[in-house]
């Protein structure tokens, strides 16, 4: 039976490219028998229930072939009809181009960009470990689930998989079950003009357990080893399934050709004939594989309705358990958590990164299921969690992560952990190395997944590392991404509050920006309850000629500034530029005026500043790459200090009065 599933995946993949007129069919058709085999027999789930804690998680790392993963869901019983397999890749539909979350029942995360999903598979199988030793009793085991992630050979070049790889490896999450589709075929040709080293071998120096060989179309073959991949108990399993893209196309199976574009009419009607498909009917199911799914439906929402029920007795027997799990679950916080954070006191001059490790650790005595780390900079950045042990292999029940030296995993990982549910992560490094991992923070924020990114040592201020080190470009960068929050904190003050709203925000991702050196306290003469608001006035002047606005370490030298300055000078801390500019105009003009001169300081490049400045205005920024020395002695070299502003100010409203 598990064949004709996989036949009749294969037609209704094909068919949905060829109506689309676009799409990847070769991974569909190719993958049809290992999709087969863990939607029809070896995944737990519920299609009723998508969200049901203790489901099998299945990540299509290679987003391209979807229409395999479409065509598994509607067979399946998820709220994917035919008539979505039919609209595949149209705008609006169910069935998108690429798996996106949230969009389609069934759908554990985004994929597409390859390497990304296998992380987030990496990310979920820690969470498994971690809420399974969290919440498991002697008595009551309702955490026991396992993540399958079904990779090709992008994903396998990709660096990502290499970093995610090796931590797994680390850490032995043997609940992992990575099945390698080796067709041997990329975009461009065959694997062999790119791709050549020996994948087994790479993974075992990783410490998984492979499993080599595989006909990745004999389902009795895929079978036995998930079998041995579920009797291993140390390890992660890699599955390596060798496979024909396109296989049963008469001309196409394996052509690089049958990667990315529809087969065509002539190829699809050969496809079907070699696998006993009728070639006049377009979206084919036949009525013994509907009836397979329809028993198939029924066993798995007993196997759910039994664990709910011992999943009540467990929350009876375990109230305090079932308290945190809720609270987890749903992101709840502490009443208490702000009035806590406004009781720490943190004397100045202080780096905000200094200021931030102590609120990060007060928040986590609140929220137990905040758990994260950084890229080997824990030192640096301020981030680990004292009170608590750190997850190793055999080990997880604490908080902090060792994430080693690996940013883009880092970043997929907690987009993994978060998608999961059940605990809430923060990841660090350095502000330059965001590029890093780029590609995760643009998945974490597409997904509105409220992973907390830790930012220090965030301009040329950090002195003799130099260019290499000196963040020039990301605080831009970053503020360019939809739907990621970002927050520059002046001071202390300021850090605490950055904390809070960042834990309060649950439909997206936050960037908490740093910085290494020292930064004095900054009196807000009309308070700091405008914080919120994205920008604030800190200091005011009657009638305002001069208007300094600034963000992070560029507060004070802007407060120094107004000091100097002859004329009426307001200052005004922007810690978060793109929240500030979603303000009614109100706000913003009783903030900036209407008449007014108008300086942005920033320590980075200046472009999205002059949104708030008019033509006249004037901008200190950076907008070439930094240099080693002395911070101080970089930022005045630079043109970060208070005389040079002071005189180009002067000089500028002088020009302004002649004319």
């Amino acid at each position: 039976m598990l064949k004709k599933v996989a036949n009749i995946v294969r037609g209704l993949s094909v068919d949905a490219v060829e109506r689309a007129d676009s799409g990847h069919p070769g991974m569909a058709v190719g993958c049809a028998d290992i999709g087969a085999l863990l939607y029809g027999e070896s995944m737990n789930y519920d299609p009723d229930q998508p969200d049901w804690p203790n489901r099998d998680r299945f990540i299509l790392s290679a987003g391209h072939g979807s229409m395999l993963l479409y065509s598994l869901l509607h067979l399946s019983g998820y709220d994917v009809s035919l008539e979505d397999l039919k609209n595949f890749r149209q705008l609006n539909s169910k069935t998108p181009g690429h798996p996106e979350y949230e969009e389609t029942p069934g759908i554990e995360t985004t994929t597409g960009p390859l390497g990304q999903g296998f992380a987030n598979a990496v990310g979920m199988a820690v969470s498994e470990r971690m809420l399974a030793e969290r919440y498991n009793t002697t008595e009551y085991e309702i955490v026991d689930h396992y993540t399958y992630t079904l990779l090709g050979d992008g994903c396998m070049m990709e660096g990502i998989t290499s970093e995610a790889a090796s931590l797994a490896g680390h850490l032995g999450l043997n609940k992992l079950i990575a099945i390698y589709d080796n067709n041997n075929i990329s975009i461009e040709g065959n694997t062999e003009i790119t791709f050549t080293e020996s994948v087994s071998d790479r993974f075992k120096a990783y410490d998984w357990h492979v499993i080599d060989g595989i006909d990745g179309h004999n389902i009795e073959d895929i079978k036995e080893a998930i079998t041995e991949a579920k009797e291993i108990t140390d390890r992660p399993t890699l599955i390596i399934a060798n496979t024909h893209i396109a296989c049963g196309a008469p001309t196409k199976q394996d052509s690089s050709s049958a990667h990315g574009a529809p087969l065509g009419g002539e190829e699809v009607k050969g496809l079907k004939e070699n696998f006993g498909l009728p070639i006049d009917k377009e979206f084919y199911i036949s009525e013994d594989v509907k009836e397979f799914f329809d028993t198939r439906r029924e066993e798995l929402k007993e196997l759910r309705k039994e664990w709910e029920d011992k999943f009540a007795k467990w929350s009876e027997a375990n109230p305090e358990l079932k308290e945190k799990w809720d609270q987890a679950y749903n992101l709840e916080l502490p009443q208490d958590l702000e009035e806590a954070v406004a009781e720490l006191e943190l004397d100045s001059p202080r780096a905000t990164r200094k200021a931030s490790g102590p609120t990060l650790r007060k928040i986590a005595d609140k929220v137990p299921y905040l758990v994260g780390g950084s890229a080997d900079l824990a030192p640096s950045n301020k981030t680990y969690l004292d009170k608590y042990s750190e997850i190793q292999a055999g080990e997880f029940s604490g908080r902090n992560f060792r994430f080693g030296v690996r940013e883009h995993a880092m970043g997929a990982i907690a987009n993994g952990i978060s998608l999961h549910g059940g605990l809430r992560p923060y990841t660090a490094t350095f502000l330059v190395f965001s590029d890093y991992m780029r590609s995760a923070i643009r998945m974490s924020a597409l997904m509105e997944q409220p992973i907390i990114y830790i930012f220090t040592h965030d301009s040329i201020y950090i002195g003799e590392d130099g260019p290499t080190h000196q963040p020039v470009e990301q605080l831009e960068s970053l503020r360019l991404i939809p739907n990621l929050k970002v927050l520059r904190p002046a001071d202390e003050e300021e850090t605490k509050l950055a904390w809070l709203e960042a834990m309060k925000r649950k439909a997206g991702p936050t960037a908490l920006v740093f910085t290494r050196q020292d930064l004095p306290h900054i009196e807000k003469e009309n308070g700091i309850e405008e914080f919120d608001k994205g920008g604030y006035i800190v200091k005011d002047a009657f009638k305002p000629e001069v208007v300094l606005l600034a963000s992070g370490s560029e507060v004070s030298l802007a407060t120094e500034i107004a000091g100097k300055l002859d004329v009426e000078t307001r200052v005004v801390s922007v810690p978060d530029r793109n929240k500030f500019m979603t303000q009614e105009m109100g706000y913003i003009e009783k903030i900036l005026g209407t008449d007014t001169f108008r300086v942005a300081i920033e320590a980075g490049v200046g472009q999205g500043w002059y949104q708030l400045l008019g033509k006249d205005d004037h901008v200190v920024s950076v907008e070439n790459f930094g240099a080693s020395g002395p911070g101080e002695k970089v930022a005045r070299e630079y043109g970060f200090d208070s005389d040079k502003i002071i005189k180009n100010i002067n000089k500028q409203l002088s020009e302004e009065d002649l004319l």
